[in-house]
């Protein structure tokens, strides 16, 4: 593994990823990867891009031993990389102050973007307010609906939310949409993609912008194995959600030559990997071709696109990052399904034990390292991606549990109850 090189030079991870894409959008993608061809190695733009980590986004994340959970599962030890401590309070930052730096170099005034969780959103919102630059964001009407905080940010920031109501009305509705925008707006706008799919260079791009999470965890590892007088310098267990891939190849991709490390990705398995409702492309999907890559895909007999679920916004897309595809044909990283029950109640399980309020996203990966660790010795170790903090999946939460959000008797009540 120490070999691995992919994506090749037509951008293909195996039989997975390429670019198909229209006729009218061919110029538009030739011109990034000149782009980012261009400017990936460039001292320049290399030394902006750090310092906006930095200084900006507050990088590097720290590494959080989660020391009470550890106990109580009775075996390995847990440890959260803090993705939720970021500015913006997700990992998606990291990506969109790189593709924006590139819409400056190539003269590109208007940035669109599309987003499940509002994540992806609020982080181009962001840096599209830091850089002047004019931000459209495409996002599912039902997703607006479960994660109206995150549409207010986006719109406090400057951004016109422009809600999608074909289809399930979810992410994949949602980049269909702003894939049309690009193609009727293409002299002048810039497509921020927040995942690891998308036609050639998008995949490789975003995993390289998002490679810092891993890259960091591996300087940071060795110290915190040390403190609690852990063997070895690295995790034995990497785990992380998947919907599309993007925090999961982030912090992925570095590890990829640790052999002794395993990678774990965490799909959404919703109602059961069986009930037909469900998020989870490679461990029920089919190679497909869908928004510019080949990918395993969540589609019927006759290829169509099937439609999704999860609890989640950020993991309800019917198909993954084709190099998460590729990782798991070759059985480098594993793929394994959780259900919204189970990590509805890892989220609540992090809130009352380590104070930690996570993203329904990152509360799969949560679940499935709670799961995992029991059946681990004490002396061994698992790193969990926490990708994002929950501020904005309260109200879903609120009433998945039967609670009036904006009634406040009934949260004086909650407050009463949870200070006993």
């Amino acid at each position: 593994m120490n070999t691995y090189q992919q994506p090749d030079a037509t951008g293909h991870f195996g039989i997975y990823g390429g670019s198909f894409a229209s006729e009218t959008l061919t110029h538009a993608i030739a011109e990034l990867r000149d782009a980012y061809a261009k400017y990936k190695n460039d001292p320049e733009f290399l030394a902006e891009f750090h310092y906006e980590l930095a200084h900006f986004v507050g990088r590097p994340s720290p590494i959080y031993h989660a020391a009470r959970t550890s106990r109580e599962m009775g075996g390995a030890q847990i440890y959260l990389k803090r993705e939720d401590l970021n500015h913006t309070g997700a990992h998606k930052v990291n990506n969109t102050i790189g593709q924006a730096m590139l819409a400056k170099r190539m003269g590109k005034p208007r940035v669109i973007a599309e987003t499940g969780a509002g994540q992806h959103g609020v982080a181009t919102a962001t840096i599209c307010a830091r850089y002047g630059l004019e931000c459209v964001v495409y996002m599912g009407s039902q997703d607006v609906k479960r994660q109206s905080p995150n549409v207010y940010r986006m719109n406090l920031l400057g951004a016109t939310v422009v809600p999608v109501e074909s289809g399930s009305k979810t992410l994949k509705d949602a980049l269909n949409e702003a894939m049309r925008d690009w193609v009727t707006n293409v002299e002048r706008t810039f497509y921020i993609i927040g995942t690891v799919a998308g036609p050639h260079p998008y995949p490789t791009m975003v995993r390289d912008f998002q490679s810092v999470i891993g890259t960091e965890c591996i300087e940071q590892m060795p110290a915190m194995l040390a403190a609690q007088g852990i063997p070895g310098d690295q995790p034995d267990v990497v785990v992380a959600c998947v919907g599309g891939g993007s925090n999961a190849m982030g912090i992925f991709h570095p590890y990829i030559g640790f052999e002794n490390t395993r990678l774990v990705g965490v799909e959404a398995a919703g109602e059961g990997l069986d009930s037909g409702k469900h998020s989870a492309s490679i461990l029920r999907g089919s190679p497909g071709v869908l928004h510019g890559n080949r990918t395993y895909l969540l589609q019927d007999e006759d290829g169509q696109v099937t439609e999704t679920h999860s609890i989640s916004a950020g993991l309800d897309y019917p198909g993954v990052g084709p190099e998460h595809a590729y990782l798991a044909d070759i059985g480098r990283a594993e793929y394994v399904g959780i259900t919204d029950g189970e990590a509805l109640e890892a989220f609540h399980y992090l809130c009352r034990t380590e104070g930690i309020i996570p993203a329904l996203e990152s509360s799969h990966a949560v679940a499935y390292a709670m799961k995992l660790a029991k059946t681990m010795r004490p002396d061994q170790s698992i790193l969990v991606n926490l990708s994002g903090r929950g501020d904005k999946d309260i109200g879903t939460v609120a009433d998945l549990s039967g609670v009036d959000f904006y009634d406040r008797p009934s949260m004086r009540g909650l407050q009463v109850k949870g200070g006993k």
